[in-house]
């Protein structure tokens, strides 16, 4: 454990101009094609096979040592967003409106870190599979590899994935076993009506007081349908329809975004929406298009792996920086796709609270990996990677 931090620090001038290098340049989901290229060339350089294609820009790193069949696989995403940042760092994003405003280079550095120390000073039997994915931020990236071949390629016995947390102590981790991110769907529904003068609306068939009769009766769907110990959100995020006060229009369009932590919910809510949305309709005598897009699943951990983890983390660190069940996130990850074909777990790695470096909420332009924890985040990775690959079956 202490060799693995030793070297983090020994290292980290190096890490932290990879990781400022791939924030000064952020590229957007299928398009990290410089990222992509960094990536490759380091782990050739340290001698890894390395697997291009995946996802459009995704690849994979792949070291094996010893006879040991062990496979695991550690995930870091790539891609930024579209947000123009305001840190004026020296390093700021030299392309407007792209940053790294969710951590996602801290993601990738870290892994690399990780497979640095493990290509030079590794002690383990087994196969490394590191996958740098592309587009985590709302474009399934992870679910474009896994179709281009990522674990029918590369299997896995398991997979782990880490994402940054501001407001919490830098370098503590935290875990959860079980559902730990919420699904996230999304949905449009188009009201069509028959517009007309607002001096006269019985020649009319307002699509808005339609609307505003649905908006109110899809808050009943979680307030009287889902059982209350089971988490469910429906928001209306937005609602557009009309430009003048005096005409009544022809259409009104709504956007939802709907959450769960249950498949069972998730079906639910799908279900109820869609009967609710048309039968409300029908009463005010328009009708409603409902285009009902699933997005990313319900993220879940296996109980095996995460206790594996968790307890490496509890060794590597010490449980005083151990959070061993956090509670569950309502935001949403694609990583839950690949849980839904193999057994893992998804982490949390603090990266600074209250007054803290690092604090700053992701997804604000004045947002800023910690790069204290290129050292934590890689040291823990190679800590991982040796002792489940050295674990007996």
């Amino acid at each position: 454990m202490e060799n693995h931090s030793k070297y983090m620090q020994e290292h980290f001038s190096e890490f932290a101009k990879i990781r400022r290098d791939i924030h000064q340049h952020p590229e957007l989901g299928y398009e990290e094609h410089r990222t992509s290229a960094i990536i490759e060339q380091l782990l050739k350089a340290w001698g890894y096979e390395v697997h291009t294609g995946y996802g459009t820009t995704g690849l994979v790193g792949v070291l094996k040592k010893g006879n040991g069949t062990r496979k695991i696989g550690i995930r870091a995403d790539m891609d930024a967003l579209p947000i123009r940042e305001t840190t004026n760092l020296p390093y700021s994003s030299v392309h407007d409106n792209v940053m790294h405003a969710c951590g996602h280079d801290g993601h990738t550095t870290m892994l690399l870190a990780a497979a640095k120390y493990l290509a030079e000073q590794g002690d383990f039997s087994g196969t490394l599979n590191l996958i740098f994915q592309p587009a985590e931020e709302s474009l399934g990236g992870a679910k474009k590899m896994m179709d281009d071949g990522l674990f029918k390629d590369h299997p896995c016995d398991a997979i782990f994935g880490m994402h940054n947390a501001p407001g919490f102590p830098q370098g503590q981790l935290l875990f959860r076993d079980g559902p730990a991110m919420s699904s996230s769907d999304y949905v449009t529904i188009t009201i069509n009506g028959v517009g007309g003068h607002g001096a006269h609306p019985h020649l009319a068939k307002d699509p808005i007081v339609a609307a505003a009769s649905i908006i109110m009766a899809l808050q009943t769907i979680v307030s009287r349908e889902v059982n209350p110990s089971h988490l469910a959100i429906i928001t209306i995020g937005a609602i557009n329809a009309g430009h003048i006060n005096n005409v009544i229009p022809q259409k009104a369009v709504l956007k939802l975004s709907v959450r769960s932590l249950n498949a069972e919910v998730r079906a639910l809510l799908e279900n109820r929406i869609k009967a609710l949305v048309h039968a409300q309709a029908e009463s005010f005598g328009v009708q409603a298009d409902v285009l009902y897009e699933r997005g990313y699943p319900v993220l879940v951990n296996s109980l095996n792996e995460t206790d594996f983890a968790r307890n490496a983390a509890i060794e590597f660190t010490g449980k005083d920086n151990v959070v061993p069940q956090t509670p569950a996130r309502l935001g949403s990850e694609d990583f839950a796709f690949m849980l839904e074909e193999v057994p893992g777990c998804y982490l949390f790695i603090g990266n600074g609270d209250g007054n803290q470096e690092g604090a700053c909420a992701v997804h604000n332009p004045n947002y800023d990996f910690n790069d204290k924890n290129l050292v934590n985040g890689g040291a823990f990775w190679a800590y991982l990677a040796e002792r489940y690959l050295n674990h007996a079956e």
